[in-house]
């Protein structure tokens, strides 16, 4: 069994200093193999030009403050936070982060921003272009955050690479929760994988973050939720045999049509 720790947390907006220690003391405090911690939970969601001051590189300071803290616990760390491109400077990306135990650090950046409404993330970041599968002593991790849940291909990439648990960090308002938890079960049962979902929680200038953190096993089953509106870190243990038996009762990956693919980039770019 794994155990996974999902944290609702209620990040202080622009305030690193803050977030890192809040984020260290549920990390201390909780026995549990996975943390993870919602979308830009490192500087809070709503810091728009200030994105630009508080964005780190892979090797910055936050990163390796909890480095540290996942060696010493042992423990994976996933979070979200504005990082700075490897190789075009200037350039910023809306990323998830994953800390092993052992110091390796791996990214995943966004690749689909809302622009629409109060959303406006696309004046601030550029978008993502590797669907990587995350190697764990624990099993195969894809990563993806909030908005990305709406386009299944991202998903179905991870499960087509051996995905074992896909994690989807978010700040999601409350005007959008019935759209997630409607879709979050269908990626687990379409993938036959795990699927996480940590999202933030409390006021953000115009928006309400729900909370509600949440796990699903690979038949779509809900394993735990957390409450809403509330800060919390809700456990759970994961186990991994189950994707076997999923997979043997609803065989969509060794049944999957790899032509429909190629016929879809052609739909899309008649679309365009």
């Amino acid at each position: 069994m794994i155990k996974f720790a999902l944290i609702s947390m209620r990040p202080k907006i622009a305030n690193k200093k803050k977030n890192l220690e809040i984020m260290k003391n549920y990390i201390i405090k909780t026995n549990a193999d996975f943390f993870i911690f919602g979308e830009m939970s490192l500087t809070g969601y709503r810091c728009k030009d200030e994105l630009r001051d508080l964005a780190e590189t892979i090797n910055g300071v936050s990163i390796n403050y909890l480095k540290k803290i996942a060696k010493n616990k042992k423990c994976y760390i996933i979070f979200g936070m504005p990082l700075f491109d490897d190789e075009v400077k200037g350039i910023i990306h809306n990323s998830a982060i994953l800390i092993q135990p052992d110091g390796k650090v791996d990214k995943y950046d966004k690749w689909f921003f809302p622009n629409f409404g109060p959303f406006e993330e696309k004046l601030f970041f550029d978008g993502g272009e590797s669907v990587k599968i995350i190697d764990t002593k624990i099993g195969k991790i894809g990563l993806i955050i909030c908005y990305d849940i709406f386009f299944p291909e991202l998903c179905k990439a991870y499960s087509l690479q051996g995905a074992d648990i896909i994690i989807c960090i978010s700040a999601s308002p409350s005007i959008t929760r019935k759209y997630f938890e409607q879709i979050i079960p269908a990626r687990a049962i379409e993938n036959t994988t795990f699927f996480i979902y940590t999202n933030l929680v409390g006021t953000q200038e115009d928006l309400v973050f729900w909370g509600g953190s949440q796990a699903y096993d690979p038949f779509g089953n809900l394993i735990i939720k957390a409450p809403y509106f509330k800060e919390s870190i809700t456990l759970c243990n994961i186990d991994l045999n189950q994707i076997k038996i999923s997979r043997a009762n609803r065989p969509v990956i060794r049944d999957i049509r790899p032509e429909i693919y190629q016929d879809l980039y052609h739909y899309s770019r008649k679309h365009k």
